[in-house]
């Protein structure tokens, strides 16, 4: 399971999921233009030590990921609060990729059209969005129960 940030433009938010990344042993993706230097100050900051931890590729743009994701295969799972199926209802495999749009504006309409699904984190209404580390925690801590447990067993 791999994590993708389209051009994220807050540091602390991407230090805090490559933190993430490190901790459960995903390979972590940025897609840029991102809206900081990678060497920022707050971003090392949020990620302190566990940033030698993660393996991240960065990828110049959303074309050159698009190449890189076609000649692996992998299934493009993006979040977004336009969606309408459930991200708890959705069965995920090991090689998925979980992409999460930029804090800003989300992702393009090319990213939408390239998604193999499309995923809502239902929140209540009349609140626009989660903070996007959470996002990504609730995400990737939902899709590893999946892939661990199967068949929902517990215990």
């Amino acid at each position: 399971m791999q994590i993708a940030l389209f051009q994220p433009d807050i540091p602390q938010n991407t230090g805090t999921i490559l933190r993430l990344c490190a901790c459960l042993g995903l390979d972590a993706h940025i897609i840029e233009p991102a809206g900081f230097p990678i060497s920022d100050r707050l971003f090392r900051r949020a990620g302190m030590d566990y940033l030698d931890h993660v393996r991240l590729t960065r990828h110049v743009s959303w074309a050159t990921f698009e190449d890189w994701r076609a000649g692996q295969g992998h299934r493009l799972l993006l979040f977004t609060t336009k969606a309408a199926t459930d991200y708890r209802d959705f069965r995920y495999q090991s090689s998925d990729i979980l992409l999460f749009g930029r804090e800003s504006a989300g992702v393009t309409d090319a990213v939408v059209e390239a998604a193999d699904a499309r995923l809502v984190i239902p929140i209540k209404a009349g609140l626009r969005s989660l903070n996007v580390a959470m996002s990504v925690a609730m995400a990737a801590g939902e899709a590893l129960r999946q892939i661990r447990n199967p068949q929902g067993l517990t215990g």
